[in-house]
């Protein structure tokens, strides 16, 4: 099968940059694609790089798409590399955006209703001053980054922070593999008597022993994120025996049809999350939730109030005629 593909890369500024262990993040660069059947019918997808999470560069997706031209086939979506993950989800979204799936579009719509969504909060003291806000939004689920200010400083915002929180409320902390092995500890012993729903990635990568022993030694949950940020990265933890909760982000992940096989062999405890993506990756992204996990976890995709321009105003930039 033949398509006619386009492309326009995006630019979206964040209101406040996004502070991590990583860095400072201010703004989020993707690629919105389209694809067009011969009968007229209109596919669209989002390529949404991070490459500090182990996918390609926006450059590196940027020059395949300029080597496609403006026609693909259906072999061509299916075998892309899987150097280039982010391209993976886009176009094979894109592909099922535009052909019947297993679903109908009211099952799959119906399942995302039910979803709940996590708000993320900005690092240090100012989640202090912006939770109350989101919870008035409805948001009853929130997480916090911690390992970007030094742990004394972050445990007393914390301790504010957790006692501020209605009844009802949850607090997820997301290290981003930024904490030493005292400090997952310390975090943990906090944690244990806080009721947090679960510490994301306390260390890096290369640590994965060390969490695997973490998780037995505390009763809060550890999650694991950039660890699992590729399909074989999820594999991989998996066959070593991480039996704990799974943060995906299927924007990076690679190819949903791969993913969702995975997800359906495999019964784990998974979170879905956004990686700052525009409307259009994020629904695909939550077409495969609402499939694999309908009942699960508060999904991370409480990201919108991170931007001044809504998605219709940045989309509507890009397609004048759509």
């Amino acid at each position: 099968m033949h398509y006619r593909f386009e492309f326009r890369p995006y630019q979206r500024p964040f209101r406040q940059p996004l502070q991590t262990s990583h860095g400072i993040w201010k703004i989020r660069q993707g690629i919105i694609i389209r694809l067009r059947d011969d009968n007229g019918r209109v596919g669209w997808g989002e390529i949404a790089p991070l490459p500090w999470f182990g996918s390609e560069t926006l450059e590196e997706a940027l020059d395949f798409c300029h080597q496609l031209g403006d026609e693909i086939t259906t072999e061509t979506i299916f075998y892309i590399p899987t150097k280039l993950r982010a391209c993976q989800f886009g176009f094979e979204s894109a592909w099922e955006d535009l052909e019947p799936q297993i679903h109908t579009d009211e099952h799959r719509c119906s399942g995302q209703n039910k979803l709940s969504y996590s708000s993320l909060l900005p690092a240090g003291e100012r989640a202090l001053q912006v939770w109350e806000t989101l919870w008035n939004q409805g948001y009853r689920t929130f997480k916090w980054k911690i390992g970007v200010a030094p742990i004394k400083d972050e445990i007393k915002v914390f301790s504010q922070l957790i006692q501020a929180l209605p009844t009802g409320g949850k607090l997820r902390l997301d290290a981003n593999g930024g904490l030493s092995w005292e400090e997952a500890k310390a975090w943990l012993q906090v944690c244990e008597l806080a009721g947090v729903e679960f510490l994301e990635q306390p260390l890096p990568v290369d640590r994965f022993d060390a969490m695997l022993e973490l998780s037995h030694l505390y009763s809060t949950p550890i999650a694991l994120d950039e660890s699992v940020a590729t399909l074989e990265q999820l594999q991989v933890c998996y066959q070593k025996g991480w039996r704990g909760i799974f943060v995906l982000k299927p924007a990076i992940a690679g190819s949903p049809k791969l993913l969702r096989q995975f997800c359906q062999q495999h019964q784990i405890d998974a979170v879905f999350s956004s990686v700052f993506e525009t409307a259009i990756g994020r629904q695909a992204a939550l077409k495969l939730a609402a499939e694999l996990f309908p009942h699960n976890r508060a999904l991370g995709f409480g990201i919108n109030h991170w931007f001044n321009e809504d998605d219709q105003t940045c989309l509507g930039h890009l397609w004048k005629d759509h």
